[in-house]
């Protein structure tokens, strides 16, 4: 209180200017307590203020929480997943189809997932089995995290046309393109 206000009589003898005086003093108090937090606030981010008794974004955290941090701010979370699965792909399709078959890329923007397979009896399993992979792939993921598999066979050996062939030679393909 200041010395040129009078003291605040008992709530039951305050008259209207009286109870105007205390409600306008309280609420200037709250208001400077509010703008000093912000201040606070304002001075941290700008790191004018050291760390002190309460956490703030600059003390020190584990590595995974960092990770985490990371991934949430910049909207990793789904490549990350995907990522994730490419390393357990074992556990997810089995071991027989797993030496078999490899995951090789994700799209994130169409939701592909694009796998490649070292044999065409490989292949066709696979996309025999591409609709309930997808199912498996979405529980772990989220809703609609892979919305289609892409399967790749092994590829074409190359073609040798006649008896002889210069050395790098693609054939008759590389003299057009």
């Amino acid at each position: 209180m200041s010395t040129d206000e009078p003291a605040p009589k008992k709530t039951s003898e305050l008259s209207g200017v009286d109870l105007a005086r205390v409600a306008l003093r309280a609420a200037k108090e709250q208001a400077r307590a509010r703008g000093d937090a912000a201040q606070q606030k304002k001075q941290a981010r700008r790191g004018g203020l050291r760390s002190g008794a309460r956490a703030d974004g600059r003390d020190p955290m584990a590595l995974g929480a960092a990770i985490n941090r990371l991934i949430t701010e910049r909207g990793w979370e789904t490549p990350a997943a995907v990522g994730g699965v490419m390393g357990r792909w074992p556990q997810i399709v089995g071991a027989d189809l797993a030496r078999h078959c490899v995951p090789q890329r994700y799209d994130e923007d169409e939701h592909v997932l694009t796998v490649s397979c070292d044999s065409t009896a490989w292949a066709t399993q696979l996309r025999l089995l591409a609709p309930q992979l997808v199912a498996r792939l979405n529980e772990d993921l989220g809703h609609g995290a892979v919305r289609l598999i892409k399967v790749h066979g092994p590829g074409a050996p190359a073609q040798r046309f006649g008896p002889l062939r210069a050395p790098g030679s693609k054939g008759p393909g590389d003299t057009y393109g």
